[in-house]
């Protein structure tokens, strides 16, 4: 008679929180969004979930789920995180890069990307930490302090929390993925998820893999690829070179000093306006294009990135009504939505290890499946730079260097190592889905099919 009891008492608990998911999930359904073209197909979720009762802490979230054509109850998960620190995965992964949508340059309208990569699978972008897009906290202090750990932490909390709401997930493959300081937040979320998963009282996440495009990996062979990156592409002296070498290469073994720094920004006046996200584009030249700086990894690399997208998105998430259909207005939103808070980006950011190498090597042990991938006219995150960090693993190749096809034409170069992969796109800078958006998704289907780069033209 107890048993029984127990089970009713076990299987109405389970009733009343399905119960609570479903509704959880229709009211963070978005029915339509401003300037949405007619029957795109396919379903999208966004909302805020807390990650901190205490201190109110909570993070936004948009899925955009695989079309119905392409059944996406048989899709696996992609969590795309941002970068920055402090950039909106919003405003740059899923408008800009991999989403379904682009933003007209009206700020008004959308269309949709030929080259989306929830036709791949289910698509959910994370803006994180707090104080990012629409993620929030109602605790200050929190905005300040803010390091990897904790903005790991919370990413887990996110996830495990998420997966409640939305338990039609809780099993399906789960990837990671995310560009540039995503390099940190993507292997760091991907280790705590594996540990975590060992633990007896701990939900258990079906993580497959993870993805990092032009990611900082390890900072001494960063800067070491970065420096020869600039200076075997014309943008720097033979003395600038040499004073970076010995000002931040050999200079410290911690982040980059005083010295450092007034290298770095002697080789910002010698490169002049360019594009340093993609040394061979042409720089926006709308009066109305958001300027920003890149403060993201070194100090003092202050650089302008003007592409005319950014300044879209500004305008587009700016809209009342568009921050109604996401159902981000709930919080009052006090202040001007930006792609990248500038609050994040010049705070104490708390912690960030100089190097990613052994939570790459943790995780290959773990027989994770792990794609390294770079646009070959990055000068933020060059190619070099990757080269170097990867080839400091020591991994056995199992696949030496090779040109990849599209369409008949070298599309990049790829090398097979054990445990890991490295693609690199031909003509693509920093945000590689931006630059060379078919090819980007070649790169992804690869990945998720667990197949080599088309080798024949």
């Amino acid at each position: 008679m107890g048993s029984y009891i127990f089970c009713a008492i076990l299987l109405l608990s389970i009733g009343i929180s399905l119960a609570s998911s479903i509704e959880d999930q229709k009211r963070d359904k978005i029915s339509w969004l401003p300037g949405q073209p007619k029957n795109i197909g396919f379903e999208q979720y966004s909302g805020h979930v807390t990650v901190n009762e205490q201190n109110g802490r909570a993070l936004f979230y948009w899925l955009t789920e695989a079309p119905l054509t392409h059944q996406p109850n048989s899709k696996p998960l992609l969590l795309w995180l941002s970068s920055g620190p402090g950039c909106s995965a919003i405003a740059f992964g899923a408008s800009e890069e991999i989403g379904p949508f682009r933003i007209k340059p009206d700020g008004k309208s959308l269309y949709l990307n030929p080259n989306a990569w929830n036709t791949l699978a289910n698509i959910l972008f994370l803006d994180s930490p707090a104080g990012v897009g629409f993620s929030y906290s109602n605790t200050t202090s929190d905005l300040y302090t803010f390091g990897d750990q904790k903005a790991a932490e919370d990413s887990y909390t996110f996830l495990v929390n998420w997966l409640e709401r939305f338990p039609q997930y809780k099993h399906r493959e789960l990837y990671i993925g995310g560009i540039s300081y995503a390099g940190h937040y993507v292997p760091q979320l991907a280790q705590i998820v594996y540990r975590r998963n060992k633990g007896l009282n701990n939900p258990v996440i079906n993580l497959k893999g993870f993805m990092v495009g032009n990611g900082v990996i390890d900072d001494y062979h960063d800067l070491v690829g970065t420096f020869e990156y600039w200076w075997t592409h014309g943008l720097i002296s033979d003395s600038t070179y040499k004073l970076l070498g010995t000002a931040c290469v050999f200079g410290s073994s911690t982040h980059p000093s005083a010295q450092c720094t007034q290298a770095i920004n002697v080789a910002a006046a010698e490169q002049g306006n360019i594009d340093l996200f993609n040394i061979y584009a042409p720089l926006c030249n709308s009066t109305s294009s958001l300027k920003r700086d890149l403060n993201s990894r070194y100090p003092g690399m202050s650089i302008a990135y003007d592409p005319c997208t950014d300044s879209y998105s500004d305008l587009y998430f700016n809209r009342p009504e568009v921050q109604k259909a996401l159902h981000a207005d709930a919080i009052g939103i006090p202040y001007t939505w930006k792609a990248c808070s500038d609050v994040v980006q010049n705070s104490n950011w708390g912690d960030s290890p100089l190097s990613m190498l052994p939570i790459y090597h943790e995780l290959i042990n773990a027989s994770l499946r792990i794609l390294v991938f770079s646009g070959d006219n990055d000068g933020i995150v060059p190619v070099s730079a990757t080269r170097y960090s990867i080839d400091a693993l020591k991994l056995p190749t199992i696949v030496n260097w090779y040109p990849w096809y599209d369409s008949g034409k070298v599309a990049g170069w790829s090398q097979v190592y054990k445990g890991l992969t490295l693609v690199t796109v031909r003509g693509a800078g920093h945000r590689v889905a931006l630059h060379k958006p078919p090819e980007a998704f070649i790169v992804f289907r690869s990945f998720l099919e667990n197949k080599n780069m088309p080798s024949s033209s």
